[in-house]
This record gives structure tokens, C-alpha cells and sequence, in this order.
């Protein structure tokens, strides 16, 4: 990620460099790298520029609640650090998320989308606010040597066992909103409306949003339908620096699986069988093609083979081979391209290895998302609040789109007018970072790395984003 790339070199005032966040081929797993951090040039980074505005008076209390809530929320973090859980498995951080706000006297309800939890406060008549954070962890083993490092296991689907850890970032996400929780209480005399508060699973698989939705968050659980939608996400740039652009921020994503059919023989023996291992390995090669030939190279697109899965011993051809994919872009046009080259290739492929027309390769999509896009007027709106916080030289207020995705839109369900902002929040260590840079890399560590570690005092930082923003947009 490069969106801090420069900002800590002598000359840094002078260019802003996208952070680099690669495409995440889990899903978003945000990515490879981060969501809002793409290799861009250093011209299409903007600094705020606006008038900040008027301090409200809660401004001092709100940020004094805060820092007196460090030790708290930070503990929290490092509990859920530590417990790391995958997608719909994520019970025990639920626990702790209904447990807490329950006790700061929120209406909680749970099981929502299997492992989801919403929190709401109600506080008089104005609007509904719902800021959402993200639960799981992913299939990753922590290598940060942290006294608190992820030391946990979970088996996966298949069966086959795997470290855990929160290498995105979310067990932030989840101590920030406990921090809004608790400041918005204590400041429940400065504001009036509903807060919503939704403790959201499975944003790796780009899956727990849509499942929240149709396990009836608005209907059968009667989930208030909010005005606003606000969310948040970790960056490996530094603590203190904050991206909050408008239009489109993040690319839509399509994970995608392939199966290619052949028929099993001894490896002896390749020609008495046909090897979907070879068929699935000509496919990866041509599916990059679609990319580079079928595609203008102004667009961005992107398609990422992530898992292949085939076989167990050394002698044997197995019967089927599987491929997983996740598809990132930003037009719909480019989407269909890829999908019809990737179903193009797949049964060239499949008839060129002599399969019957019943045994061609079967692609299955699994969700997805579309583009992640703010609304003009959520940002313009909490940007002269956020640069009273960190100052114009460190909020990014524009910033090309990154292939990264995300999933908290698919909230709004069939809500079309809700309004939507989504910030990224710097967590990296400044020394860390300079240090880094002074290595000649990029970032101290990528989202999804064994080494992705979040700077303690990114905690009350980030709850202070959050806090501002929700006040902004709930006042009376």
C-alpha cells in the first residue's frame, strides 16, 4: 500500500503516494494488500483543502470521553486479537459485542445473519444513523511476535485445520465502535436520533451484509432503516492519517468458483485419463489474457487465482479440479467481459481435452459486491469536522479507486436513498513506518500479512474518527 508512501520523507507535503492494496483475492480480502491504497500517481492525491469547520462545544468532552476510555477499548482489542474467528463462526466476538452494549444500555439483538449483532440507542427525534463494523479474522497465522499475537486454530469447511488471525484489521474495527458506544452515551445530551450500532460477520467472503439483509434486518428484526450509513477501515499507513474522498473508493468484487471435470487414471498412464490438472493450469494462463487482450488498458480489472485445489497422491490423476477465483472492477461492462471470457476459456478448454458436452467445467459465483461509492454530500459534510482533528496535511479528501472491495453497502438492502460514507484510518506505527520507508518498502506490512499489526494508539485514535463523524451527522 502507498497511499503514505511519501508523507514521512523530508519532502513529504510535496506528494501524496496511493497506498498500495492489492486486489484480495480471499475478497478483500481487502485484498492482498489494502483497500484504499492502489499504486497511483502521486499527482491523483489531493489533500483537504476546504475551510475546517466550527468546533462544536461537545468537541473537547467528546475527545476527553475518549481518552479516558483508552484502557478499556484497547483491552478489548487485544482480547479480540487474540481470539480471532473466521466468517459466520465469529461467536465469541458477538458475545462480546452484545455483552458490552447491552451493558451501556443499548436494545441488542443477535443472530442476525447467523453470527450478527445490532445494538440500537434511541436518544428523541432526528435522524437514524447505522455505523457498521466488520468481525472475522482470516485463515492466517500471525508471525508479528506480539504479546498478544493470535495464537488460534479453526477448522475450515474441507475439514483441513488452520492458524486464525485478525491480519485486517477488524479487531480494531470492533474496539472503535465499542469507543462510539460508550462517547455517545456519555454525550447523549449533545445529540438526538437513533444510533444503530451492527457488529457484522463474513466481510472476507463479501457475504455477511447481504446475509444480515435477508435474514430480515429491516423486516424481522425490525432494525430501523437509517438515513446514514457509516463504516471504517484500517490502512497500513500511519496513526494519524485519515482518507475520506467521495465517489467511487473501492472496486466491485465476484468470487468465483471453477471446476474443471476429467477422468481419473494412474499418473503412469496420462493418456487413459484426461487431467483436469493440466486443463485448470492452461485456464489460469489464458484468464490473464482476457485481462491483457480483451479489456481497454485504461480500465481497471483484475482476476485472481487464489486456490487450486486437486488431487491428493503422486501417482494418481484425479477426476476434478478446483479453482478459486475473485474478480475485481469498477464498470459493469469490464464485469461481463471477464465472466464471459473466463466461461469462454473454460469450454474451449474442456473441449480441446476431448470432454463430453455433460462434463464441461461448471462455475459457480459465490455473492460479491459492487463498487463501493460515497455520497458527496456525507463527505463534505464530516470533512471540516476530521481536519480539526489531524490537521489539512493529514486527511486525504481524494484518491483514485483502489481494487480492494468491501461489502458494508449491501446493508442499504433495497434502501436506495440511505446515504453512505466509508473513511480509512492510518494504524501503522509512525517509527514503524518511517522506518519502513527508509528500507525502501512501501509499508511496514500489508493487510492480510502474517507480520499486519495495528498501532495501540490507533485505537482511541480511531475511535475519535468515528465519534466525530456519528456527532456530525446526529446533530440536533
Amino acid at each position: 500500500m502507498m497511499f503514505f508512501r511519501n508523507l514521512f520523507r523530508k519532502q513529504w507535503l510535496k506528494r501524496v503516494v496511493a497506498l498500495t492494496l492489492g486486489a484480495i483475492a480471499t475478497s478483500l480480502l481487502l485484498w492482498g494488500t489494502l483497500p484504499f491504497f492502489g499504486s497511483h500517481p502521486a499527482q491523483a492525491q489531493k489533500l483537504f483543502t476546504g475551510t475546517p469547520a466550527a468546533k462544536p462545544a461537545y468537541w473537547d468532552r467528546l475527545l476527553a470521553e475518549i481518552d479516558q476510555d483508552s484502557d478499556r477499548i484497547i483491552t478489548i482489542f487485544k482480547d479480540i486479537h487474540q481470539n480471532p474467528e473466521l466468517q459466520f463462526n465469529e461467536t465469541r466476538t458477538a458475545a462480546i459485542v452484545a455483552k458490552e452494549l447491552t451493558a451501556l444500555g443499548y436494545e441488542v439483538k443477535t443472530g442476525i445473519g447467523k453470527t450478527g449483532v445490532v445494538g440500537i440507542l434511541r436518544n428523541g427525534d432526528g435522524s437514524t444513523l447505522m455505523y457498521r463494523a466488520d468481525m472475522d479474522g482470516l485463515p492466517v497465522q500471525e508471525m508479528t511476535g506480539l504479546p498478544y499475537a493470535s495464537t488460534k486454530r479453526a477448522t475450515l469447511p474441507d475439514g483441513t485445520e488452520t492458524f486464525v488471525m485478525h491480519a485486517c484489521g477488524h479487531d480494531s474495527h470492533v474496539a472503535w465502535m465499542l469507543g462510539l458506544a460508550k462517547a455517545m452515551v456519555a454525550l447523549k445530551s449533545d445529540w438526538k436520533g437513533t444510533l444503530i450500532l451492527v457488529g457484522q460477520p463474513a466481510e472476507e467472503g463479501v457475504a455477511g451484509a447481504r446475509a444480515m439483509v435477508e435474514d430480515g434486518l429491516y423486516t424481522r428484526h425490525n432494525v430501523p432503516i437509517p438515513d446514514y450509513l457509516l463504516g471504517m477501515h484500517s490502512a497500513p499507513g500511519p496513526t494519524g492519517f485519515i482518507a475520506s474522498a467521495p465517489g467511487t473508493r473501492m472496486a466491485g468484487s465476484d468470487p468465483i468458483d471453477v471446476v474443471f471435470k476429467g477422468v481419473g487414471g494412474h499418473g503412469s498412464s496420462p493418456h487413459l485419463a484426461k487431467d483436469p490438472i493440466l486443463m485448470a493450469a492452461n485456464a489460469i494462463i489464458q484468464y490473464q489474457a482476457i485481462v491483457a487482450r480483451a479489456i481497454d488498458p485504461q480500465e481497471a480489472a483484475v482476476i485472481t487465482v487464489g486456490s487450486i485445489q486437486a488431487g491428493e497422491a503422486n501417482n494418481v490423476i484425479p477426476e476434478e479440479a478446483l479453482l478459486k477465483l475473485s474478480l475485481r472492477s469498477f464498470k459493469p461492462e469490464v464485469r461481463e467481459t471477464m465472466l464471459r471470457g473466463i466461461k469462454s476459456v473454460n469450454v474451449s478448454i474442456a473441449r480441446a481435452y476431448g470432454m463430453p458436452e455433460d462434463q464441461l467445467p461448471t462455475l459457480t459465483t459465490k455473492g460479491g459486491s459492487p463498487p463501493l461509492v460515497n455520497d458527496q454530500k456525507v463527505i463534505d459534510r464530516i470533512n471540516p469536522q476530521l481536519v480539526n482533528l489531524v490537521g489539512a496535511n493529514k486527511l486525504i479528501a481524494d484518491f483514485p479507486g483502489t481494487t480492494g472491495s468491501e461489502d458494508i453497502h449491501l446493508l442499504k438492502g433495497d434502501n436506495k436513498d440511505i446515504q453512505f460514507g466509508f473513511i480509512f484510518v492510518g494504524i501503522a506505527e509512525p517509527a514503524l513506518f518511517a522506518k519502513a520507508q527508509a528500507e525502501g518498502k512501501r509499508v511496514p506490512f500489508s493487510n492480510h500479512n502474517p507480520n499486519f499489526q495495528i498501532d495501540l494508539n490507533a485505537i482511541p485514535f480511531g475511535t475519535k474518527v468515528a465519534s466525530i463523524v456519528t456527532m456530525e451527522l446526529l446533530q440536533k
